[in-house]
């Protein structure tokens, strides 16, 4: 930036040579003329987003730029932030990728739902008619044109949040319709909603069939079953494709301008990519958004199977690529969402865990030898973390023994290896994911591993230097790939998706958090 010093050099540089301005200097100011103590250097504010180069009048020391005339040839800009202006950069750890997909949904199903504004005539009309109802308790009698443009307007506000909208939330949208608007509550009702939800109810099949029609892949997928033209296909109610675990983006449309023919190539880009040495990671996450959709195809449509998934998109077999590909899914940080709500959560957990590892019975036996090996190690928060989520299953009376084989190395006396299996059923096959825990024999519960991994079908995947990152990497998995949750950790997976992840339909959560809570006393 300009100094005092070479201010003044510009201003001897303008008034010797008889310039018009010299590095958008033109002459001395006015006011350090009439007071000594000013200077313009000092006194006025910086011009911090100004271009600056390397001026070789003065030893090629930056100055400001004011006239892009004055550049030499091939000259070099930079742009130059005052630290104050930390809001506009980037942080190191951010990735910036110009080009990314723009997702197809930002919101989940929200708790309040807003009534949307309708077109004006209806607007208007609606104001009056509560007006009305407001002085005689007379409700609104709506044409069919104006009723037609309220459930159009709702089924395309509902379908912003859910393509398959369940029968509680559309109950919530016509509940929230007549609590806005009370002029159209139907009299003789005892909700005073019932016939606007099942209007709202064939509303919204009829705006699926037109999207469908159109094209948009969420809900064409499940069309073209059987009918009277097409008998030998399949019922229509059988292998329904849509989100059950609140996916928010759960089956895009190509990006604008990309069909599955360049999808492909860039799929093939990002396999070159990532089996050089040095890894492109930036270029590697830019192409895995823009084929996001077409990696989701494959998934939902194709039901390829694990193996060849991974195989096609080895990305996914990278750690940041895995956190990336669950944001995409549901919009949301994995790993600061998953610790922060688990270390909120934990003082709670672990204290209903001790309170039942104190009675009798074989679950408390359980809790109380795992509570033990606990109490014995060097406390640090990935040990918390990892004693709460392997007395998690417990606690929730499922059977993890089935899950669990201990067997010894060939240093027998100095460790065991634990494996932790879970047999997942992905639509027709079966496929193998699995954490192996490496540990000494007196933490064989697992709770301070010296290794730690998932594992697909006998491949390992990635490895990790916790319990807990294994943990919620293989939920990120079993999003990433459509995978269903294991029948004797269902309750386990249930309460990190809709407890510690908040990924839950309207009012999933409450029961499951009620029995959480409740199940220290069965």
């Amino acid at each position: 930036m300009r100094t005092r010093a070479s201010h003044d050099l510009h201003v001897q540089n303008v008034v010797e040579e008889d310039k018009a301005n010299h590095l958008g200097v033109k002459g001395q100011c006015a006011l350090s003329m009439a007071l000594q103590h000013f200077h313009p250097i000092t006194g006025f504010p910086p011009d911090i987003l100004h271009d600056l180069f390397e001026d070789p009048d003065f030893d090629g020391q930056l100055c400001s730029l004011i006239d892009i005339e004055e550049l030499p040839q091939k000259a070099v800009l930079k742009l130059v932030r005052s630290q104050s202006d930390a809001s506009s950069i980037a942080s190191d750890d951010t990735i910036i990728l110009p080009h990314a997909m723009t997702p197809e949904r930002t919101q989940r199903w929200p708790d309040v739902c807003p009534v949307p504004a309708f077109s004006y005539e209806v607007e208007l009309i609606l104001v009056e008619g509560n007006l009305n109802h407001e002085r005689t308790g007379k409700t609104l009698k709506l044409s069919r044109g104006q009723k037609h443009d309220i459930l159009e307007t709702l089924a395309s506000k509902m379908h912003s949040f859910k393509a398959y909208p369940s029968d509680k939330d559309i109950s919530v949208v016509a509940e929230a319709l007549v609590t806005t608007h009370p002029c159209l509550k139907e009299p003789g009702t005892q909700t005073g909603w019932y016939g606007w939800k099942n209007s709202l109810k064939f509303k919204m099949g009829n705006f699926r069939t037109k999207l469908s029609r159109a094209g948009y892949s969420e809900v064409a997928v499940n069309s073209g079953k059987r009918s009277r033209n097409n008998p030998d296909k399949q019922s229509p109610h059988t292998d329904i494709k849509r989100p059950k675990r609140a996916e928010v983006n759960f089956l895009p449309n190509f990006p604008k301008g990309e069909d599955g023919s360049s999808l492909e190539r860039q799929r093939l880009q990002i396999v070159d990519e990532v089996i050089r040495t040095d890894k492109n990671l930036p270029l590697i996450a830019k192409l895995m958004q823009t084929t996001f959709s077409l990696r989701r195809k494959e998934v939902i449509n194709d039901d390829l199977p694990v193996g060849e998934i991974l195989e096609r998109w080895p990305a996914l077999k990278m750690e940041s690529q895995i956190c990336a590909e669950f944001h995409r899914i549901t919009n949301i940080n994995l790993k600061n969402h998953f610790y922060s709500e688990l270390d909120r959560h934990v003082p709670r957990l672990q204290s209903l865990f001790r309170k039942k590892a104190a009675r009798t019975g074989k679950v408390s036996e359980v809790l109380d030898q795992l509570f033990n090996t606990y109490d014995r190690q060097v406390i640090d928060v990935n040990v918390l973390r990892a004693a709460v989520l392997r007395a998690l299953p417990t606690y929730l009376h499922e059977d993890d023994s089935g899950f669990q084989h201990i067997i010894k190395t060939c240093n027998e006396s100095v460790e065991h290896v634990i494996y932790f299996i879970c047999f997942i059923q992905m639509l027709s096959f079966w496929c193998m994911i699995a954490m192996i825990l490496k540990c000494h024999f007196n933490r064989c519960c697992g709770i301070l591993p010296e290794k730690v991994a998932v594992v697909l079908e006998g491949n390992t995947v990635v490895d990790f230097p916790t319990f807990s990152d294994a943990f919620v990497m293989l939920f990120a998995l079993i999003y990433g790939l459509h995978l269903s949750y294991p029948k004797d950790l269902a309750n386990t997976f249930d309460f990190i998706q809709k407890v510690l992840m908040a990924l839950r339909f309207l009012y999933d959560a409450f029961s499951l958090c009620e029995h959480i809570l409740t199940v220290d006393a069965m």
